[in-house]
């Protein structure tokens, strides 16, 4: 019997995709053969995960999970939408969201080594990608935790978009307006205070641009340029928005003495390419 060691454990599943104690049990299982281990993996459908590993993952859901003075958001993505729907991919991502809330990891590094049901939690989505049979990815997560203020999460149309936000106070129901009003329109930063100065002055100099096409007298120009950036101020700033369920209102209005002190928002498969699906060719590849 061959002697088993790190370093064979480690290639095994550098081929295999499969997890560091399937991959050791693999191998005592065949007594120290690799190459029989590799077959006993894939036997056991464990070894999926590797011939996935090209796919594109640009499907899925965003989560949310709080027990009150902690909350996360969490995004997993899945190949198709079928599966994005599907029950046990669902309850994989409730379990990694409640994982993240109850051991606040600090980075995605962490969250992968840490331990969820005994296992790592990069072994339970390896795991989970033989057991569904599509590239999974667990792809980002933000969680908050706050002692003296009120952490709110909102999810919509069913993990399509997911906003975590903290207030330094309020009522619950403020704390789902503000987060729903951050889903629905997509706002940049909390107040003028946090728009970033280099995408002001490219803002500003396009819209001065424009002015002069328009042909605008250069005297009234800038005039013109600070009344649009005052437009542009209640498109990207939250507390300047008007307020979705009250036009009436602006979410400034609607907090009072209440501050907005962070947010995140993760709208599922944003930045991802996504996969081009050409029926006519799939089917002329298998003929051949």
């Amino acid at each position: 019997m061959a002697q088993i060691t790190a370093a064979l454990v480690k290639e095994l599943r550098e081929i295999t995709g499969a997890g560091m104690m399937d991959c050791k049990k693999a191998l005592v299982e065949c007594e120290g053969d690799k190459d029989k281990a590799i077959d006993y993996l894939r036997e056991k459908g464990i070894a999926k995960a590797a011939k996935k590993a090209g796919r594109i993952a640009s499907e899925g859901v965003v989560a949310a999970a709080s027990n009150g003075s902690t909350a996360c958001i969490v995004e997993v993505n899945s190949e198709t939408d079928f599966v994005a729907k599907n029950e046990n991919f669902q309850n994989l991502v409730k379990k990694i969201a409640e994982h993240i809330v109850a051991t606040k990891p600090a980075d995605m590094d962490a969250l992968n080594a840490s331990e969820l049901d005994g296992k790592t939690v990069a072994d339970v989505m390896t795991e989970a990608v033989a057991s569904i049979g599509e590239k999974l990815s667990l792809r980002r997560f933000e969680v908050y935790t706050s002692e003296d203020g009120k952490l709110a999460t909102y999810i919509h149309m069913g993990g399509k978009i997911g906003v975590i936000v903290e207030l330094s106070g309020g009522e619950d129901e403020l704390g789902k307006d503000v987060a729903m009003q951050i889903a629905a329109a997509k706002p940049q930063c909390i107040s003028r205070a946090d728009v970033d100065t280099d995408a002001l002055a490219h803002e500003r100099e396009v819209l001065r641009k424009q002015a002069l096409e328009e042909g605008k007298p250069e005297k009234i120009v800038e005039k013109m340029v600070d009344g649009r950036i005052n437009k542009y101020y209640k498109e990207v700033c939250l507390v300047e928005q008007e307020f979705v369920k009250d036009s009436d209102k602006t979410i400034k209005d609607i907090l009072g003495g209440v501050e907005v002190r962070r947010f995140a928002r993760f709208e599922m498969g944003e930045g991802l390419e996504k996969k081009n699906e050409d029926f006519a060719a799939e089917v002329a590849a298998q003929i051949k």
